[in-house]
């Protein structure tokens, strides 16, 4: 972005010293965001946003292991990786963010280091989880969070997690297993997150019930238009007239390229950055990949519209679009939109069936 402010505001935030600050400076620099988003491209907004994001969440990491280290801790005993999953790991965050996480560390030499290297990465990831909360990131409602034990893993046990998912897959251990494609680096040692990586991209299609798993995952959620082609709407409650714009149309979206690019082998996490490397690979034509990429960018343009700022200065999505909102020039953009997201998803459907 060459907006000035922004940039000033990005500069201080590489140095601010408190999660106070932090915070401030959060607000300030939303308050700008939201401010740009009319005279911005889509996919340029969530560009300079995501990047607002990551630098408010790595500064948030150094200062926690600052704090670690004054409170007698010391420094990392060994290399690790801070991961993103879920909107942030796919670098889609809007204003409204929680925090989707985990830690990847180096395995200590000698087994009897193991619990206090353990120790040290639950300490520090419930310091970060806490002032990452401070700053005004909650945590993952499904409580795919660094704090949480089952995401903060040496790489020897991320594996052998790895493993029991590929061997006995259900529901829950294949979902893991799809957060896991989404995961991104955003502080600490890359060639950690790219051994996990390369294990991953290893097995992961060895065993025909996780793909079918996946499959089944990935198509979980329908894109919101009907045989007759009409907008699905809320029917009932507070929300009654209203589109689900999350679980309607971003996220049908979202499992189908990502099931696309894992079957691919790609390794980018971001849907439009996924779009360009089915492009490449030739999973997808020129006039496919242009529709799919322009129907994703009005998915992301209408996630943003469902965004409402809270009396706290923070920001609330519950993904859904108010029947107010729905012109008639949006409506006929968003139902072509729809269709070609449905296209898409019985593609995939019809696709992997057939490696079945």
């Amino acid at each position: 972005m060459s907006d000035p402010v922004y940039a000033q505001l990005l500069a201080l935030i590489g140095t601010a010293d408190d999660v106070k600050t932090l915070r401030g400076l959060r607000d300030q620099i939303h308050e700008q965001m939201e401010a740009m988003l009319s005279e911005q491209p889509v996919e340029q907004f969530y560009i300079d946003l995501n990047e607002a994001h990551d630098a408010l969440i790595r500064r948030t990491i150094a200062l926690s292991e600052a704090q670690m280290a004054r409170m007698g801790n010391g420094s990392p005993p060994v290399p690790y990786a801070y991961l993103l999953f879920g909107s942030g790991g796919r670098e889609e965050q809007t204003l409204s963010s929680d925090q989707d996480s985990g830690i990847v560390y180096g395995s200590p030499e000698e087994e009897s280091d193991r619990e206090s290297v353990s120790l040290y990465f639950r300490t520090f990831a419930n310091t970060v989880v806490e002032k990452l909360q401070q700053v005004g990131y909650p945590p993952c409602d499904g409580n795919v969070i660094s704090s949480n034990p089952e995401w903060c893993l040496s790489i020897t046990e991320w594996k052998t997690k790895l493993n029991l998912w590929f061997e006995e897959p259900d529901w829950e251990r294949v979902r893991y297993l799809l957060i896991v494609a989404d995961c991104r680096l955003i502080c600490g040692d890359s060639t950690l997150l790219k051994e996990l990586k390369d294990h991953y991209y290893t097995d992961t299609l060895e065993n025909p019930v996780i793909v079918r798993h996946m499959l089944n995952n990935t198509m979980r959620h329908k894109m919101l238009i009907g045989v007759f082609g009409q907008l699905l709407k809320e029917q009932y409650g507070q929300d009654a007239g209203s589109l689900d714009v999350k679980y309607g149309a971003y996220i049908p979206m979202v499992n189908s390229i990502r099931l696309m690019s894992i079957q691919a082998g790609l390794r980018e996490t971001s849907t439009l950055s996924r779009i360009r490397g089915l492009l490449l690979k030739g999973k997808l034509t020129a006039h496919d990949a242009a529709s799919y990429a322009g129907a994703f960018r009005l998915f992301l343009r209408l996630r943003l519209m469902t965004t409402e700022r809270k009396d706290d200065g923070l920001y609330a999505n519950n993904g859904k679009l108010a029947g107010s909102k729905l012109t008639r020039e949006l409506v006929d953009e968003l139902k072509n939109g729809l269709r070609l997201g449905k296209r898409l998803q019985r593609h995939v459907n019809k696709e992997t069936m057939g490696r079945l």
